[in-house]
């Protein structure tokens, strides 16, 4: 089967849709700060949440950042 397929580079390939991911990536914050209200006791779980999220706004913003000084394509 692998035969009777093309053989393409990786710039044919059809491009990430970047609009997306952002918006997906900005819905996945808000997400994961509005688990953080709920009748739970501990807060570690609160901890956790707010962690993951920051750590996705700051792939998000860095991802700006970069794109807008041109230091990364697409």
């Amino acid at each position: 089967m692998a035969g009777n397929e093309p053989v393409t580079s990786p710039d044919q390939h059809k491009p990430t849709p970047i609009k997306a991911a952002r918006i997906a990536g900005t819905l996945t914050i808000f997400a994961l700060l509005l688990m953080t209200i709920g009748n739970h006791e501990g807060h570690v779980e609160d901890l956790w949440l707010i962690g993951i999220a920051a750590t996705i706004a700051i792939i998000l913003i860095s991802d700006a950042v970069l794109r807008r000084n041109g230091l990364r394509s697409t």
